[in-house]
């Protein structure tokens, strides 16, 4: 019974631990960054696909980066039975590099810019609050007195 009660209490805690753990800030801002950045993918493959390639394929005789692939066997037809294609498409591979390089680039600027945001809160002075209404009466009641 003991044992029980052990594994328990054991249990509670590491449940503990876990729920302090995961409700850390730093927890949540990565849970949203992943988010944002699972919904940013698709629109950088856009811009890749239909902005950026294009006009790379063109400048380089029409080519489409979809199609270029390495033919390792040819389709065939055995016996009324068609044999796919094999090939190596090397094309969709250079694209997806181009998105995670643009990717990588955003990210980038992203901490570039947050790093700088973080320096110039650091550098920032903080100034003394302001004397509340008391101090400034009581500053003016010293100052008459020493007048006298």
């Amino acid at each position: 019974m003991d044992v029980l009660k052990t594994k328990t209490s054991d249990m509670k805690k590491f449940l503990k631990e876990f729920r302090d753990f995961a409700m850390k800030g730093s927890i949540i801002e990565l849970a949203v960054a992943v988010i944002i950045a699972s919904a940013f993918k698709p629109v950088i493959s856009t811009l890749v696909d239909n902005i950026i390639m294009p006009p790379i394929g063109m400048l380089l005789g029409n080519v489409d980066f979809k199609e270029l692939s390495f033919v390792i066997q040819e389709s065939t037809t055995k016996g009324g039975e068609v044999i796919p294609e094999v090939s190596i498409g090397y094309g969709m591979f250079i694209q997806t590099i181009i998105d995670f390089i643009i990717i990588a680039f955003c990210i980038f600027l992203v901490i570039k810019a947050y790093n700088k945001m973080q320096k110039k809160k650091e550098e920032e002075p903080s100034t003394p609050p302001a004397p509340s209404n008391q101090e400034i009466l009581l500053t003016e009641i010293r100052d008459a007195l020493k007048n006298k």
